[in-house]
């Protein structure tokens, strides 16, 4: 593989050489075994093996004969280097705090007009394929909910519940979701609509499958009886959301394992699954110098002025990371529904308005790619 050039390494690894080579260094403590026999697998090999798997999505099976390992071996190795991933790289998907609050809300702002958001939140499905006597408690897939920020990095995830015949209720099971909906999150303060005194709480934004919160908002119901601000309102609402619409899909396209069920054991799943989003941060945050062809997230990748991000056509047909319905007994609360009031104000005013909101909305492409 050293003999590969750069843009053959990055199809293949998902990463450059050199940024192999850091990984490893951030892993190897993790990975590395005393040799117990004549050919022990060196933790360059181990580590290899793993990030081929998870970019590939290839069977366990032909990983192993393409490496000339047992399948035993390959699972193992695969487990292991997952754990050691999420633990040598857990840093790099952090709970924000002090400064970089004030960073992500004023991302939000700049890049995609939507003030005092601290980030965009959402849940999928991630699907395992089940195994010999699983059990009744068992339901073929867990609950991944994610935030994240402004520039498609994730700063919370929670792979933690099952999914039921329904998925109302998994939002509050996980940690996150409780505190937040019981206004029990630390957040940063209130502050100032831009170029206004107006206060307005921190808030994430999500879609229908969320209730409406203080610190979380959702667009107006429906779409044939809003009024034009509301459908203002909704508009330049999808726009900050569908960072997070992006974040999943460029997650997926890059880690193909992500975009059909797993064949493993629910742990596995969890530990597979928590390796790719530390390694879509590890990569993002670390690739924008780069050449766009060994670029993590090129440009054409993402959703842009109305043209589909080239992930939409990557995991086209995919039948993992499915999105929740309708994930929360909550209500909406006055206090929320006051707060989307204030933002929907704000977007008609001169500080708040953008100039081709009202052209969007004209012509009906408030769903279209923003």
């Amino acid at each position: 593989m050293r003999e590969l050039d750069d843009e053959r390494h990055f199809q293949y690894f998902r990463m450059s050489a050199a940024r192999f080579d850091e990984l490893l260094r951030r892993v190897a403590p993790m990975i590395q075994h005393a040799a117990s026999h004549r050919a022990p697998v060196r933790d360059a090999e181990r580590l290899a093996v793993t990030i081929r798997f998870l970019a590939a999505g290839i069977s366990q099976q032909a990983l192993a004969a393409s490496y000339k390992l047992g399948t035993a071996t390959v699972c193992t190795i695969i487990k292991e280097v997952c754990q050691a991933l999420w633990a040598g790289l857990k840093d790099e998907v952090k709970y924000p705090q002090g400064a970089q609050w004030e960073a992500i809300r004023g991302d939000f702002w700049t890049q995609w007009d939507y003030p005092n958001c601290i980030g965009a939140i959402d849940g999928k499905h991630v699907r395992v394929k089940a195994p010999a006597n699983c059990g009744s408690s068992y339901y073929n897939y867990k609950v991944l909910m994610a935030v994240c920020d402004a520039n498609y990095r994730f700063t919370f995830v929670d792979i933690g519940a099952f999914g039921r015949e329904s998925d109302t209720g998994v939002f509050g099971r996980t940690k996150f979701g409780a505190q937040l909906i019981q206004g029990r999150l630390p957040l940063p303060p209130h502050a100032p609509l831009p170029g206004t005194d107006v206060l307005t709480p921190p808030v994430f934004v999500a879609d229908e499958a969320f209730p409406q919160k203080i610190n979380l908002m959702r667009p107006y119901p429906g779409s044939q009886q809003l009024s034009h601000d509301q459908k203002v309102y909704n508009y330049r609402h999808s726009r900050a959301r569908r960072v997070i619409e992006n974040a999943f899909g460029i997650l997926a396209a890059r880690w193909r394992i992500l975009g059909r069920a797993m064949e493993c054991s629910v742990d596995t799943a969890e530990d597979v699954t928590k390796a790719c989003v530390a390694l879509h941060n590890f990569l993002s945050k670390r690739d924008q110098s780069l050449p766009e062809q060994t670029r993590y997230i090129p440009p054409g990748m993402i959703d842009r002025d109305g043209a589909p991000g080239e992930w939409r056509q990557v995991v086209q047909g995919d039948t993992n990371l499915i999105s929740t319905r309708r994930i929360t007994a909550a209500r909406a609360t006055q206090d929320g529904m006051t707060v989307r009031e204030t933002f929907k104000e704000f977007f008609q005013t001169d500080q708040g308005r953008i100039d081709w909101q009202d052209r969007h909305v004209r012509r009906g492409t408030l769903n279209n790619v923003a």
